[in-house]
């Protein structure tokens, strides 16, 4: 179900790095806000001092779970007027969102395993999903399989690995696929593929998906999955575009 939109305006209230090159933003939460773990919103800059072609209007899932007191909203530093306008907003700050939207969301049926597969920036909304989970107990059995470059890259690696030592059912695998010969990261190092998620989950035909990260990760992942006998109508995918 996609929830209706309303505007409502957020002031800043921190922000931090939480991965080279990579952002979170906080901001207080409005009263009366109300959104589902997975959801986003679109972030309007107000009166900004630049601006370019692509405007003064991004979209960011919520990172934090429905819970929280305060709206969280993490990206790539790219070089473009609206993330540079971002990045030096004082505090106290106010901007306009609107939301929340999308499905991304969750299902009810926890009957079968719920894998996501995340690349990059693409965890943001697993972070909201998986917090939430841990918050109401859930019984939903969660496979995180999470793809980036280095452990320097990877938004939020400690808080997930905190996370799966609150909650039983939250299963955690990062890879990492540019370590070279690093003696730093002992775990996978091999891309998404079926192969890397049948080591961890032996019936990961039988599951649930959801895949959030660049276009092109996605496309292959999803393309991979189909092709090694994973119905369609279990894969959901969010593509990232320019993140």
């Amino acid at each position: 179900m996609i929830t209706e939109s309303t505007a409502y305006i957020a002031n800043l209230i921190g922000h931090e790095d939480v991965a080279d090159g990579t952002k979170a933003f906080h901001f207080r939460r409005p009263a009366g806000f109300h959104f589902r773990a997975g959801q986003y919103i679109d972030v309007t800059l107000l009166d900004p001092p630049q601006t370019d072609a692509e405007g003064n209007t991004r979209t960011f899932s919520l990172v934090n779970p429905p819970s929280a007191d305060t709206l969280i909203i993490a990206t790539r530093m790219r070089d473009t007027a609206f993330k540079r306008v971002l990045a030096s907003l004082p505090l106290g700050s106010y901007v306009n969102f609107k939301g929340p939207m999308g499905s991304f969301c969750l299902q009810k049926d926890a009957s079968l395993p719920t894998i996501l597969l995340a690349g990059g920036i693409g965890i943001t909304p697993f972070m909201s999903i998986i917090a939430d989970a841990t918050d109401r107990k859930l019984p939903h059995e969660l496979f995180l399989f999470y793809s980036n470059r280095q452990p320097k890259d990877t938004p939020f690696l400690d808080q997930l690995a905190h996370l799966s030592s609150l909650n039983q059912h939250f299963h955690f695998v990062p890879t990492m696929t540019e370590t070279g010969d690093s003696n730093v990261w002992k775990g996978e190092t091999t891309r998404l593929s079926p192969d890397l998620i049948s080591r961890h989950v032996p019936e990961f035909l039988h599951a649930h998906y959801f895949i959030a990260g660049p276009p092109a990760m996605v496309a292959g992942v999803s393309q991979s999955l189909s092709q090694a006998g994973v119905e369609e109508d279990n894969i959901r995918a969010d593509e990232f575009f320019g993140y």
